[in-house]
């Protein structure tokens, strides 16, 4: 099995942080991947993407002209994204400030109010991980488990709130892919 997701927003949604984290929970499941960012000088506000790609066999190469799915942050990502994505893939989509549906109708699109869920569980900077806990959920490609373990990698044991905070948006964020 190979998944490969283009994740992309603005800088400043943690769009990076995002895909290292879903590249570190596949290496926690002894899967192959790559990280490959792509971002230009800009500060928080400019664009940012990456693309993860987490499979059973080795990685030929770290860039995919046709992922599986897309993570997108905001409007402009998915006016440039949604494209590529291949035909009858994910497309998981940030409500909260995407304000249209996606213009194929052969891609399996999932809505989810990251901004929203994130206010409710008290933190708007977790919309990152409520979409990669969605994304997780339905690609199938890592476990929620295997992100969990991640984010101690990157917030260590010493963010005890950062840890829970962020492991509640992936489970809130796996909760809300209900395709429409």
């Amino acid at each position: 099995m190979q998944s490969e997701v283009i994740i992309a927003g603005f800088g400043g949604q943690g769009v990076l942080l995002a895909g290292k984290i879903l590249a570190q929970a596949a290496v926690f499941e002894n899967k192959y991947t790559t990280f490959f960012p792509s971002y230009g000088a800009e500060i928080r506000g400019g664009t940012a993407n990456c693309t993860v790609i987490v499979s059973d066999k080795r990685i030929d190469s770290p860039v995919t002209s046709e992922p599986g799915a897309a993570m997108v942050f905001n409007n402009p990502s998915l006016e440039r994204f949604e494209a590529v994505v291949m035909k009858n893939g994910l497309l998981l989509l940030n409500s909260s400030l995407i304000d249209r549906k996606p213009d194929r109708v052969d891609l399996k699109a999932f809505y989810i109010p990251a901004g929203e869920i994130a206010r409710e569980l008290g933190d708007e900077r977790v919309v990152n991980m409520i979409l990669l806990g969605g994304y997780a959920e339905a690609s199938g490609a890592v476990s929620l488990d295997a992100l969990k373990k991640a984010l101690k990698k990157f917030f260590g044991e010493k963010r005890a709130a950062a840890l829970k905070i962020n492991a509640r948006a992936f489970e809130a964020g796996a909760a809300a892919v209900i395709p429409r």
